[in-house]
């Protein structure tokens, strides 16, 4: 093992039983790299997690960390002092009823950290994760990202020199999502700390050094991501079209992305020309397009693509209940409102969705969107407020609302233990279908799930994609006129999530369910018709995704996009040169200006005053991610301002 490698893994494999949760992986970690498995839930990214973390055996291959090869429990145990690691879910290495102090405190004593090192650390680390207010909270009642930044501080109060970290972003709202990779940013530039992090967010993949795609135990592409991309061969032709000209390119084009009239069409072709001329030939004219290159999840779905055949496209077939008309409006909530004790989880909350609308519901962690969603479903009362669903007063007919929606909540409600076709016909049963309607009903959410063949699988032994539609099927089988959905496609791939919204939209637009999901995935939110933000327990914005970008761009002007080769370093720069709001995305560094030509210059200048070279500014159209982070920023600095007052 070289003096420069951290981890190094040759011909790695571990199963579990005869599940094979990893096979053959070769890797091979440098000192001082931030590394990414990059991969949804059952890609193995956690088995190889645990095992370089010494608390895991594994039966394929050899393992070495700090050079030391690890084949034994006995060989690992010497070398976890030079290490930290934070399993998967939010604050699970964490004890609920202890105070963030009293956490601190107690991981130190674990590592025989104490005196003045560990109070010189602990405050160091709680300054940097901005925790040092809520050190007497108990860690039951932080907001997720809380929670994890604090997992991060206990990780790292030892100073290890390499720090193994297992989706910690999963479940994270996009603000405290940003704040976690700019804290382990500079860490890493500071301590020289070595990192292998996991995730499912393929959005994040850019923050890496050098990473891999992972799927079902197996690496589909290595190396650094703009490299990943640029071998990828392919480009990406945004054009305007609706679902007509939509049909037409997915004939031609096996990834068709539509979203708010705009068709983006994956080109396996290097030559920007030739990609254009290619869609406009699928077109009955041709039509202003525009050509950029690929994103690592356009990438990686062709990647999925090529290792597996294509599943057929949906086939809904609803056959629309007598007496539903889908027009007007399905869910109107007014002025909800839901305290808990002393504190208030929802404020006065007030929205409608129509019928064949589909309605995303965003906030960060702790807003209130989950405890909406139960009080509409008639699962939590209000404290006051009033709300209808399915033309149902959520007050005098809790019945008759949940016959008339499904819900699919954050934790799939499905019994793991069970089959696909035991679960369906279960739920069945639960909305009163009779057992010959029910079986009819079950062969359809087979079908619509893409499910045939496992009827009678174990659902625990189910990837999660699969898991995922068959949770939806449960909660379509009595064709309900709304469908609720808590987060339903954390942790699977963008293969399976592209297939879901698949569905969703047939379900809008061709049946006309009403639909309201709550989403940590800015992308999806591009593919709601309508938004409301939450912040706080209120509805603080309510418009589509078109008017929320168009009304960031009237307040902050042009996205520009700062590529450098040290973004951490960029992004001090600019901040301390004026750009406050400076913020960073993966590699490159995100900033507003309404005069574009003189932040440019300003730019060049602080980062060449800075010492970096090779700078390259690029304007930008701004995403939700950069709308979202924007607008819950400003709300919290105003909070803060009143609270000061």
């Amino acid at each position: 093992m070289g003096a420069d490698l951290t981890v190094e893994l040759s011909g790695f494999g571990k199963r579990y039983g005869k599940v094979v949760a990893v096979q053959g992986l070769d890797l091979r970690v440098e000192r001082g790299q931030l590394y990414g498995l990059i991969g949804p839930d059952g890609a193995g990214k956690s088995s190889l997690m645990k095992a370089v973390a010494g608390v895991l055996s594994f039966e394929q291959g050899t393992l070495r960390v700090f050079g030391a090869e690890i084949d034994s429990e006995r060989a690992a145990e010497p070398l976890k002092a030079r290490l930290g690691f934070m399993p998967q879910g939010l604050g699970l290495n964490l004890y609920p009823d202890l105070s963030v102090e009293e956490n601190i405190d107690f991981f130190a004593r674990l590592r025989l950290v104490g005196g003045q090192a560990l109070r010189e650390r602990k405050e160091t680390l709680l300054a940097m994760t901005r925790l040092a207010p809520f050190r007497e909270r108990a860690m039951k009642n932080l907001s997720g990202g809380m929670k994890q930044k604090l997992g991060l501080v206990c990780t790292l109060i030892h100073g290890p020199e390499l720090i193994v970290l297992d989706e910690p972003t999963t479940g994270v709202d996009p603000v405290s999502r940003r704040d976690f990779w700019l804290i382990l940013a500079q860490l890493i530039a500071r301590e020289g700390l070595t990192a292998l992090v996991s995730t499912a967010y393929l959005d994040e993949a850019s923050r890496f050094d050098r990473l891999s795609l992972m799927h079902e135990g197996r690496v589909l592409a290595e190396g650094e991501p703009g490299r990943i991309v640029q071998q990828a061969g392919a480009r990406i032709v945004r054009v305007p079209a609706g679902r007509a000209e939509a049909a037409l390119l997915a004939e031609r084009f096996a990834q068709v992305d539509v979203r708010s009239g705009e068709a983006r069409v994956y080109v396996e072709c290097d030559d920007d020309a030739e990609a254009l001329r290619r869609v406009n030939s699928a077109l009955p004219a041709p039509r202003d397009a525009s050509v950029q290159m690929p994103e690592l999840e356009d990438v990686f779905v062709a990647l999925l693509r090529a290792s597996q055949p294509p599943a057929a496209a949906p086939a809904v077939d609803w056959q629309r209940p007598p007496g539903h008309a889908a027009t007007g409006d399905a869910i109107c909530a007014g002025a909800l409102t839901r305290d808990f004790g002393a504190f208030r989880a929802v404020d006065h909350a007030s929205f409608t969705v129509r019928y064949g609308e589909i309605f995303g519901l965003l906030g960060a962690n702790g807003a209130g969107k989950t405890t909406v969603i139960k009080m509409l479903t008639g699962i939590v009362p209000p404290s006051s407020g009033v709300g209808h669903v399915a033309g149902a007063d959520m007050h005098r007919a809790g019945q008759t609302i949940k016959e008339r929606v499904g819900y699919m909540s954050q934790a799939f409600s499905l019994y793991t233990d069970l089959t696909v076709a035991e679960n369906l016909l279960l739920f069945a049963g639960v909305y009163g279908l009779a057992p010959a309607l029910a079986r009819e009903r079950a062969r359809w959410a087979v079908e619509l799930g893409g499910l045939q063949g496992l009827e009678r699988s174990a659902t625990g032994s189910l990837p999660m994609g699969l898991r995922q539609r068959l949770a939806l099927g449960c909660a379509l089988i009595h064709r309900p006129q709304v469908l609720f959905l808590d987060e339903p496609t954390s942790g699977v791939d963008p293969v399976g999530r592209r297939r879901f919204w698949d569905i969703l939209r047939a379900l809008a637009e061709g049946e006309g369910v009403a639909i309201l999901i709550t989403t940590h995935h800015m992308s999806e939110a591009d593919l709601c018709d309508r938004l409301a933000l939450m912040f706080a327990g209120r509805v603080v914005a309510d418009a589509t995704p078109q008017q929320m970008k168009a009304e960031f761009a009237a307040d902050e002007g042009q996205l520009l996009e700062v590529s450098s080769d040290q973004p951490a370093l960029a992004l001090a720069a600019l901040r301390e040169a004026g750009f406050a709001q400076a913020s960073q995305h993966g590699r490159c560094v995100h900033v507003t200006a309404h005069d574009a030509d003189t932040a440019g210059a300003r730019i060049r200048a602080a980062l060449a005053a800075a010492g970096l070279q090779g700078v390259r500014i690029a304007a930008q159209q701004a995403t939700m991610e950069d709308v979202f982070v924007h607008r819950v920023l400003a709300l919290e600095a105003a909070q803060r301002g009143g609270a000061q007052a």
